[in-house]
């Protein structure tokens, strides 16, 4: 046989092989390159708080998170495609809305303002103003399923996603196949609102040593954690700590807070989920923290400003028969008595709860 032949026919053969690997790699089709399943964990900043109790079962990943993100701002989780979950819970707005009531895909209103997404990982009783879902995981497709929302099927939003390669990728990357779950659905949207967290304000930075308060901060500072005592009027403050406790500035209680009279009441809160009439006109007590940004304020949003529910607090207060016991001391004795400037200052103090940082973090935006 002819060795010059031969020699040719291997250097043809070897090229054809270089050219085909080649062409493998440019096509994702070598092995190395195929998309799999990727566990590395996402690292929580958690700054001054204490490390939160994460769900075994659903640990944040890197790739978790990334989903979470990708389905929260999805409007195709919508039936006209036009909202997500993002619509309703602005960065911009600490993750909140600040209409009075968010407006779903049919024009049509929902009962209760939009909660604020942010330290969820801190949270310990129950989601929605009235406690009816009971893990984020529970909360984070009823949206969806609400006529009064996205007014979507899950199994329509799943056979949507299934016509789109990057989800199916990156459901092989967070559960190691690229089949799309209600449950995976779920689990992953939990993760990406787990690492929202707010926990850079200017109040951090002053317990942290590195800030420092004006003298009207300060002072609102002063009130907002000293009790009311109508006996000792120089010492008597505003008492917001009883349910605006810790670093968080919530207590993961629901109250009635003395918005309105048995009579009067629209909304029996707590009450619709537990049955029990001792939680009638009970909501959730939500966290302080970015307060400044959330207008308008309460589960019904009926006050615009800050002023607005230092006024309730001081003078406003209704008594029924599911009031906190801690406001009916002030409510029989004349309210709390604050003066102009102490509730000036009082707001003061509450703005310091803002945190930029959570506002403009990258790894919160839009991933589209």
């Amino acid at each position: 046989m002819n060795t010059k032949y031969i020699g040719w026919a291997f250097f043809i053969s070897l090229c054809a092989i270089v050219i085909q690997s080649c062409a493998d790699d440019e096509n994702g089709d070598n092995n190395e390159n195929e998309i799999q399943l990727d566990d590395t964990p996402y690292a929580l900043s958690i700054g001054n708080f204490e490390p939160p109790s994460i769900a075994p079962d659903n640990p944040l990943t890197v790739q978790g998170v990334r989903l979470g993100r990708m389905l929260f701002y999805e409007k195709q989780m919508s039936k006209d495609g036009t909202i997500s979950c993002a619509s309703c819970h602005k960065q911009e707005n600490a993750f909140t809305d600040t209409n009075r009531f968010s407006t779903g895909v049919k024009g049509l209103f929902g009962g209760r303002q939009a909660m604020a997404v942010f330290n969820m990982a801190w949270n310990e009783n129950e989601f929605f103003w009235d406690g009816r879902a009971h893990l984020l995981r529970d909360q984070s497709l009823k949206p969806v399923e609400d006529s009064l929302e996205m007014d979507e099927s899950v199994d329509n939003v799943i056979q949507k996603l299934n016509s789109n390669q990057d989800y199916k990728d990156q459901f092989t990357r967070v559960f190691g196949s690229s089949e799309i779950t209600k449950e995976r659905m779920e689990l992953a949207l939990e993760q990406f609102m787990n690492s929202i967290v707010s926990v850079d304000s200017k109040y951090d930075r002053f317990l942290s040593g590195t800030a420092t308060l004006d003298s009207n901060e300060e002072r609102g500072r002063v009130l907002f954690f000293a009790e009311y005592n109508p006996g000792f009027p120089n010492l008597s403050g505003a008492d917001c700590q009883h349910c605006h406790a810790g670093i968080n500035f919530e207590n993961d209680k629901f109250l009635n807070n003395a918005l309105d009279s048995d009579v009067s009441m629209q909304d029996d809160g707590r009450m619709n989920v537990t049955r029990r009439a001792s939680d009638k006109g009970k909501f959730k007590v939500t966290s302080l923290r970015n307060i400044a940004l959330t207008p308008p304020y309460m589960h019904d949003g009926r006050f615009n400003t800050l002023e607005e529910v230092v006024d309730h607090y001081n003078t406003g207060m209704v008594s029924s028969s599911t009031i906190d016991p801690a406001l009916i001391y002030p409510l029989n004795n004349g309210g709390l008595r604050l003066s102009v400037e102490d509730k000036r200052d009082l707001v003061s103090f509450l703005k310091t709860l803002t945190d930029n940082v959570m506002l403009n973090n990258p790894e919160y935006s839009d991933p589209f």
